[in-house]
This record gives C-alpha cells, sequence and structure tokens, in this order.
C-alpha cells in the first residue's frame, strides 16, 4: 500500500527518540538528520528520516518545502505558565505572597469580562506560537470567561492545549472568592464542554493551598474521582514563607505536598510547579506516585524564591518539564528561559547540557504531562507540532555561531543568546501558524 501523506518538509532536524532516566543516557538518544525529510499526513508524522532514504516515496513533481540551513526541532513544551498574567509581566519589587496582593489579584479580576478575557487570550496564544511553545499548561482566572475564551481560541488552531480555571475561596479579594459548591459546579461544566475536544484537556486548577479550605480541597478530590483522566496542575512549595503559611493552616499533615497527596491530587496526570522547597519524603512522594514537576527558572530568580535542584530530580527520578511561569516569569520565550535554567544548575554546581535542556523543553516536557506518546519528537505516528529556527539573525549570534566547533555549542549558544528572534516558522498539527515577519 503506497504511503499517503500530504507535505513534506526537508532540513536540519533534531530531536530525542525516547525517554530517559538519567542525563547520561541523552547523548546516545539525540537524533540529528543534517538533510532530513519529514512527512505529514495532515497532521501527523507518516515517515522521517534521511533525504536520501526518502527521496524515492516523493511522487514526481511533489512539492517539498526546504529549510536545508536551518535546525528544526519538536515544538516547546511549556509545563506551566498564567495567562491571565501576561499583562503584568515584569511587576517590581514584590516576593511571592505581596506580588500575588498587589498584582496578581488586581489583574485576573478583570477576566471575568469576556470581551477582555477573548483579547488577552488571542494575545497570549500569539505570544505562544511567536516563540515556539506549541503546546502548554496554562492557569486562567478564577472566571469560567477565562478559560472559555482560552479554550475557543486555540480550538481555532487545533492547538494541544491544557488549562483550567483557577479555584480558591479563602485568602483573597472577595471579588475572587468562591464557594466550594459554586467552584465544583463551574469547574465540572468547563470539563464536560472542553477536555478532549479537539487537542483540548482540562487541568483541575486549585491555585495551592493556602487559597483552598478543607471544603475545597474535597471538592477537587470529588473531581478528580468523578474525571480520572483530566490533568490537575497547582504550585508547590515555591517560597519560604509560603511554605511556613501552609504549615500553620495544616498543621495536621506531615508537609505541604501531603496536603495535597491527602485529597488525592498526586497523581501520573499531576503537575507541581515550582518544588524548591521539598524534604525527602516529599521528593519521594513525588516518585512513587509518578506526579510531575514544572521548572520555573525565570520565575524563581525573579521573586527570589530559591533554587531548583535539577540532580535531586535526576536522582529521584521525578518527571520533570519546564515552564516560563509568565507572568512571575519574565519571558514567553524558551531558549532564554532554558539559559537562565543553566546559570540555577551553575550556582548549585549543576552543569546544564544543550542537550539536556532541549530534551526537559521537548520531550521530556511531554513525559511530565503524559502526552510522549504524542508530542516531543518526530517519531512515526506523533502529532506534527514543530518549529524551524534561524540559529544566528544578530551579528553577535552569526558570530557565535560561526565559531562553535560542535553541534552541542551551537545549541548552547542559541540557549544562551537566543529569543523569539531566532524563531522562523512554528507549525501546529501540520501547520504554519507563525512566521518571521523578516
Amino acid at each position: 500500500m503506497a504511503l499517503q501523506f500530504t507535505t513534506a518538509i526537508r532540513g536540519n532536524f533534531f530531536d530525542i527518540t525516547a525517554c530517559v532516566e538519567e542525563p547520561q543516557q541523552l547523548d546516545e538518544r539525540l537524533r540529528h538528520i543534517p538533510d532530513g525529510l519529514l512527512l505529514l499526513n495532515e497532521g501527523t508524522i507518516v515517515w522521517f528520516g534521511s533525504w536520501q532514504q526518502g527521496e524515492a516515496l516523493l511522487p514526481p513533481g511533489f512539492a517539498v518545502t526546504e529549510y536545508r540551513d536551518k535546525p528544526i526541532v519538536p515544538g516547546f513544551i511549556d509545563t506551566h505558565i498564567h495567562y491571565p498574567q501576561t499583562e503584568m509581566i515584569g511587576a517590581y519589587g514584590d516576593q511571592l505572597l505581596g506580588w500575588l496582593n498587589n498584582y496578581t489579584f488586581p489583574t485576573e479580576s478583570r477576566y471575568g469580562c469576556e470581551q477582555h478575557a477573548d483579547e488577552m487570550s488571542a494575545f497570549f496564544l500569539r505570544e505562544l506560537l511567536s516563540n515556539g511553545t506549541t503546546t502548554a499548561l496554562v492557569f486562567g482566572s478564577v472566571h469560567p470567561q477565562s478559560v472559555d475564551a482560552l479554550f475557543t481560541q486555540a480550538q481555532t488552531l487545533n492547538m494541544r492545549l491544557i488549562a483550567g480555571k483557577v479555584m480558591m475561596d479563602r485568602h483573597a479579594p472577595e471579588a475572587l472568592l468562591e464557594t466550594p459548591e459554586q467552584s465544583y459546579r463551574q469547574t465540572r461544566a468547563l470539563i464536560e464542554r472542553w477536555h478532549g475536544k479537539g487537542r483540548l484537556g482540562y487541568a483541575i486548577t486549585p491555585r495551592f493551598a493556602p487559597t483552598s479550605t478543607p471544603a475545597l480541597l474535597a471538592q477537587v478530590q470529588r473531581l478528580r474521582e468523578e474525571f480520572p483522566d483530566v490533568w490537575l496542575q497547582t504550585h508547590l512549595s515555591e517560597n519560604p514563607q509560603e511554605v511556613a503559611w501552609v504549615k500553620s493552616l495544616f498543621p495536621q499533615n506531615q508537609s505541604y505536598l501531603d496536603v495535597y497527596h491527602r485529597y488525592g491530587m498526586t497523581g501520573g496526570k499531576s503537575v507541581f510547579a515550582h518544588c524548591l522547597h521539598l524534604d525527602e519524603q516529599e521528593w519521594d512522594c513525588l516518585c512513587e506516585t509518578r506526579s510531575a514537576i514544572a521548572f520555573c527558572p525565570t520565575s524563581n530568580l525573579f521573586l527570589g524564591s530559591g533554587l531548583f535542584d535539577l540532580k535531586q530530580a535526576w536522582r529521584k527520578r521525578v518527571k520533570l518539564g519546564i515552564g516560563t511561569d509568565v507572568g512571575a516569569g519574565t519571558t514567553f520565550n524558551m531558549l532564554r528561559t532554558l539559559g537562565e535554567a543553566y546559570k540555577v544548575g551553575q550556582l548549585q554546581h549543576y552543569r546544564l547540557s544543550a542537550v539536556e535542556a532541549f530534551y526537559h523543553a521537548t520531550l521530556g516536557g511531554a513525559r511530565a504531562l503524559s502526552l510522549d506518546d504524542k508530542i516531543g519528537n518526530f517519531n512515526v505516528g506523533k502529532e506534527a507540532d514543530f518549529v524551524v529556527l534561524d540559529p544566528a539573525v544578530t551579528p553577535l549570534q552569526q558570530l557565535r555561531y560561526a565559531n562553535s566547533a560542535t553541534t552541542a555549542e551551537q545549541g548552547f549558544v542559541l540557549m544562551t543568546l537566543g529569543d523569539d528572534r531566532n524563531i522562523y516558522r512554528t507549525y501546529v498539527d501540520g501547520k504554519v501558524v507563525y512566521e518571521a515577519p523578516r
């Protein structure tokens, strides 16, 4: 039977072929095909290999899109980001708890307006795509309208996006609070309306333990039991004052993570952002429950929250993805975020290689979201989300890229000097959804 395909792309491809349990395995799993061919049938990869092997598969005169001078990588995966905080990015002078009260809550209060939510959803998705991010795990605001707007925009792109409305019933302005029963009803309605619709997924989204009464957490547990295939996202151990606050609010629990674990919130589709101040038992619980961490380096540095322990994450075999955490994070761009991750490692005598960083931003992130069977590399059967990079768009990049001796060095230069200008084209579901204006 003849191979069926609608699109052929020739270029310089990089990906990681399979998930790993330790960083030493990454170099052998790195796949680089300098002159490769990718065949798509609509939004699915049906063949991938070298141009020399694949050229014979093309019918005479079949149009081939060529990027032979540009690296092509799987789409970046952002495992933690707040879309309502886009408009307050770069807010000055506070650490976590003051930052929430002074900036976050006033900004999020605007998302009860459908028109505002719709406009900011469109802006947010354009920012993701112009930075090469094709999948994200996203916080909305407490308003159902915020999630409806975001999913409506993402659906038009057939984008793989997971999101949820924030759930909170204390320690926030009155206008942003809800009752546990109201939170349950609205979240349930959103799950039924959006989860599994096209490439969309729903994440139950309690903001964090301090804004959740036991009654609200019981409703989260109820939803988890009723909808076991949805995701769950929240924050964990971001700031020392936050950790102490949780201890005072939940004195009966052994730890911050134990609060969540007791309400059935850990598991294979649970993603906990930050995790900077964990004890040994919390690391073990994350591993045993197959829960994942979203490492958010720009946010952690910007708010002065602490340094994430990458070495411990590998040692404990906890699934890990990268999060930009806009708006505490200061960029949508994954290249810049990985550059900050390298600095976090350096401060702890951990050398984050370009290959490892690339893994966390692609296939590792897919694994953290339990989507590594669908996205994250160019394996046949995967969904066709990928990014075409222009590695040398400034005179400094051109100089440094030209004198890099290896592809690993070129990758490291891109990750430390790169930004949104290096995103040449972004593909979602096999279609160009962003093209650089140059």
